[in-house]
């Protein structure tokens, strides 16, 4: 093989999505088997939110977490848990009272944002680096929270993946590596084509890539019709790769996919080019992530 690539399983993310396919998983049961079945068909990290099992809607609960987590932990297949950090940014303006979030605005403070990293201590997380108009909503992360939060990851030991919308969320995350905020070799992906944010496209990619710091780590997903595409992209360009029905819930035109499916979509694309899917312990080793199992799974 020429080279080895991580690849990511983002299995339910916080969206409606849950209203347009049977195959997302909602209560902690089904995301955490989302997740083996993804490391089973090849995927080397789990990205994972935590829903409400009654409403199908985004939870900040830690229990949550902590079933997710333990039940994967606990399972005879190992993967790299990768906790989102990014819940509690969805600001929705009321035009009677614009200074305040109208119907639907859900706000956290850093360290709520941190707690379920923090408490379960996964191998990562993300850290979404900047304020974006996504889709008719504004996800909402100030510069000086995203210090304190990027303090809290550093403390914990969990390795920070600096998410990027658009071209000015690469410029902060440098930023946080310049003051000293990020640990080690730090790892940068590149979220496109999510309305209103960066493009998905090859010009755009390479924009960001050639902007990244020496030593730097980076990823990238496309959404919808996309996520293959920007699969192969990244994969050919260097980067490291992530699918999943957090970002795209169809396997082709009109037909639902399972996580597990585009897995194995994504590893049987990377291996026709001789490109190899890393195991987590080749990733833990590679980017210096802690194993939470004292070395019992490799």
């Amino acid at each position: 093989m020429k080279n080895k690539v991580l690849l990511t399983a983002a299995v339910t993310g916080a969206g409606d999505t849950t209203a347009k396919s049977s195959y997302v998983p909602v209560t902690p049961k089904e995301i955490a088997e989302a997740a083996i079945e993804s490391a089973k068909a090849g995927a080397t990290v789990a990205h994972v939110h935590a829903r409400d099992p009654k409403t199908g809607g985004i939870s900040h609960d830690v229990n949550h977490y902590r079933e997710i987590v333990d039940r994967i932990r606990e399972s005879e297949t190992d993967v790299i848990i990768n906790i989102t950090s990014g819940g509690g940014g969805d600001f929705i303006p009321s035009l009677d009272t614009p200074a305040a979030g109208g119907n639907g605005t859900d706000i956290q403070t850093p360290a709520e944002r941190h707690e379920p990293v923090g408490e379960l201590l996964p191998e990562m997380c993300t850290l979404d680096c900047g304020s974006v108009n996504f889709g008719d909503m504004i996800y909402m992360s100030p510069t000086d929270w995203l210090r304190d939060q990027a303090k809290l990851i550093q403390d914990s030991g969990v390795k920070p993946e600096l998410e990027c919308f658009d071209t000015g969320h690469l410029r902060f995350a440098k930023q946080l590596v310049n003051e000293g905020l990020i640990d080690g070799d730090p790892m940068f992906q590149f979220c496109m084509g999510i309305p209103w944010g960066m493009d998905a496209d090859v010009e755009t990619m390479l924009y960001m890539r050639d902007r990244l710091p020496e030593n730097a780590h980076w990823s990238a997903f496309g959404i919808g019709r996309m996520q293959l595409p920007i699969l192969a992209q990244a994969a050919q360009l260097g980067g490291n790769v992530r699918v999943g029905l957090e970002d795209n819930i169809y396997l082709s035109k009109g037909v639902l996919a399972r996580n597990d499916q585009l897995v194995d979509k994504a590893v049987t694309m990377l291996n026709s080019n001789d490109i190899e899917v890393m195991t987590p312990e080749e990733a833990r080793q590679q980017f210096g992530l802690r194993n939470p199992y004292g070395g019992k799974k490799a």
